[in-house]
């Protein structure tokens, strides 16, 4: 039997959905197992592939890179997973929504910048009006909150998924409590 294909991505986020993955420890060999870890972060794959069984998106959709790289990933997935507050609400980085785009890049890059003030036109991607959650730009099938959410919650998702159930998680997070 072919093992599944599990890709992760990093939007506009702190890194903690990953660093909550890693925290399932033994747990991790067990999952090697079952999945080929076909993109990542975590590693050195720069094209994101296509028929991914199941992908883990962190962070709000905040940047036009964002948005590309959401829909590309919706694209190529049978399962996306919001995982974390900010893919599900976008959370803390909705805190800029209150500000234009102008006003958060010149407090950023002016005010905030003590050498070569100006704000950057390339490289630097563009921010969207609003920092926003996955599922207002692509359609979502599982949304696993927290911040972040639990290495036990992350892995109970993976091994319902990877069974072909949707996982029930009324009684893994806080909210369901």
């Amino acid at each position: 039997m072919s093992k599944a294909r599990l890709a992760t991505i990093w939007l506009d986020g702190c890194s903690g959905c990953h660093m909550s993955f890693l925290d399932m420890d033994e747990r991790l060999i067990e999952l090697a197992g079952l999945v080929d870890l076909v993109h990542s972060p975590l590693v050195d794959s720069k094209e994101f592939p296509d028929n991914v069984d199941v992908v883990l998106v962190e962070g709000a959709v905040s940047t036009e890179d964002d948005l590309e790289r959401i829909r590309k990933v919706r694209q190529r997935s049978k399962v996306l997973v919001s995982l974390g507050d900010c893919a599900v609400t976008a959370n803390v980085p909705s805190m800029r929504n209150r500000f234009s785009v102008a006003a958060v890049e010149h407090r950023a890059y002016i005010e905030n910048a003590q050498l070569n003030q100006q704000i950057p036109r390339e490289v630097i991607p563009q921010l969207l009006p609003k920092s926003r959650p996955v599922h207002e730009f692509v359609e979502v099938d599982v949304f696993v909150p927290g911040c972040p959410p639990s290495a036990d919650t992350i892995h109970f998702v993976l091994t319902e998924l990877l069974a072909g159930r949707i996982p029930y998680l009324t009684d893994k997070t806080r909210f369901g409590a």
